[in-house]
């Protein structure tokens, strides 16, 4: 708890020089945003090593996921993919204040990974076709993709047109957001191609 108070005040403090979130979340950031993320951490398969958070932008959820995974034994090693610099400083300054050994990486997810890993997460990325398509390069064979899905959610499992090797659990946000986590199971190792959507 103590080192998700040191994100949520040095969001606050950051907040207001870079876009992280939006303003009007941050009063109810416990919730929308540290809650939002910390249900991601049991979904993971038992024994992950390598977690990659994709557009890891103001540490949702790659910090918090970092911070609960700091106190498994073993936990995850967390690494936060971000193209925007000035969001990897945040990140960076942000990891060392709560003493968490993550990697930040400023690049384009695009660009291939050097590691694979057993969960891709992201948050407020993409559609749902253009997700599966960014996190297929970076998964293990038995990964696990977790992504924080809002209302449109039907729509975007329509739109995508996933093959039927992936296997796609469904499951309600416990932060009341009305939200939905898509666990994604058979992406990788896989080339998913990417029509667009």
């Amino acid at each position: 708890m103590a080192r998700l108070e040191i994100l949520a005040a040095e969001l606050n403090r950051w907040n207001a020089a870079i876009n992280l979130v939006s303003k009007q979340t941050l009063p109810d950031v416990w919730r929308r945003h540290i809650l939002d993320s910390a249900q991601l951490f049991s979904l993971a398969p038992t024994g992950a090593r390598r977690w990659v958070d994709l557009g890891a932008g103001g540490g949702f959820p790659g910090l918090v996921i970092a911070a609960m995974a700091r106190d498994s034994d073993p936990g995850p090693r967390v690494t936060l993919v971000e193209s925007d610099a000035r969001k990897c400083a945040f990140l960076a300054s942000t990891a060392r204040a709560m003493g968490l050994d993550v990697a930040v990486e400023n690049r384009r997810i695009e660009q291939p990974p050097a590691h694979r890993y057993d969960v891709v997460s992201a948050r407020a990325l993409a559609r749902l076709g253009r997700l599966v398509a960014l996190a297929a390069p970076y998964l293990t064979a038995d990964g696990v993709a977790l992504f924080s899905k809002g209302a449109g959610v039907d729509d975007e499992l329509t739109e995508a047109r996933l093959p039927s090797h992936i296997a796609v659990r469904r499951l309600p946000s416990i932060s009341g957001s009305g939200g939905v986590i898509l666990q994604l199971k058979g992406l990788g190792g896989v080339t998913h191609h990417d029509d667009g959507a």
